[in-house]
């Protein structure tokens, strides 16, 4: 995993904060200095906690669980559907469904519906409906489609998730504290950094510094991946070596069954004749 630089966040616009009248008090141990009245993010610590972060989601790849990514404000969603689809991790960025995860039952059957639909759509029979009903199913699926998107292969709650601009994710940010799922986000100078597990000082509102930390952390998570499949890789090498050590030892033992001197029988007595 490479080394965040500080010249890129730079580069990025990753300093750069809200005005100070919008500022939120807890922000203040991630904050430089304030210039022409907008406050400007220390950038030392911005990567002191991406890393912190990046360390994190790391495991949980190589744990093989899923990270949930939410952005549906303008500026990151088309950013996070890109990025994110590298790691094949699922992401929300159209509308968060209140209740995904306080109430993911209900949504498991929303998924449900789609999937049927899609069989509905691939059958011969498909074509011999009224025309307006086609239409009908294909509107449905259009709009469950949009509205779940990637996590229609979602079979369990996310172990974490990872949010921009928690101001506007409020909902998902509340419904993941409640079940004590793990939060990352990117957390600007508007924001509270209480209410998430990893927060990362920076600016949430310019697609190029949404891009330069969710590639940090994306690689990540691929690394963690890579790890995982290693660690796959060499418990089915090693299995078949401790199969033939096995058979080693009983061919060993065979042999030394086979060398032992076999001890002579016992001559019997002859049987006296009697008359």
């Amino acid at each position: 995993m490479t080394e965040l630089k500080f010249e890129e966040l730079l580069e990025a616009g990753c300093h750069f904060g809200h005005l100070k009248r919008k500022w939120n008090p807890k922000m203040a141990p991630y904050i430089f200095k304030e210039h022409n009245g907008i406050h400007v993010i220390d950038l030392q610590k911005t990567i002191a906690k991406a890393e912190e972060a990046a360390n994190a989601l790391k495991q949980i790849a190589k744990s093989g669980k899923k990270v949930l990514f939410v952005a549906t404000k303008k500026q990151a969603k088309d950013v996070v559907a890109e990025i994110v689809k590298v790691v094949d991790m699922p992401f929300v960025t159209e509308r968060w469904p209140g209740g995904m995860l306080t109430n993911f039952s209900t949504i498991r059957k929303a998924v449900k519906k789609m999937n049927s639909l899609d069989q509905m759509m691939h059958d011969k029979d498909f074509n011999n409906i009224s025309k307006r009903e086609r239409l009908q199913v294909q509107r449905e699926r259009a709009k469950l489609d949009k509205n779940l998107g990637s996590i229609a292969d979602l079979t369990r709650l996310p172990s974490a998730l990872f949010i921009i601009d928690i101001n506007k994710e409020h909902i998902a940010v509340a419904e993941a504290r409640r079940l004590n799922i793990p939060t990352f986000a990117i957390v600007d100078t508007n924001c509270n950094p209480d209410l998430i597990d990893f927060p990362i000082p920076a600016n949430d509102d310019a697609s190029k510094s949404i891009a330069a930390i969710l590639k940090y952390m994306v690689e990540a998570i691929q690394e963690g991946l890579n790890e995982r499949m290693l660690d796959k890789e060499n418990n089915v090498e090693e299995e078949p070596e401790t199969e033939e050590v096995e058979n080693n030892e009983e061919n060993k033992g065979e042999n030394r069954e086979e060398a032992r001197p076999r001890r002579p029988r016992r001559k019997s007595a002859p049987a006296n004749n009697q008359q």
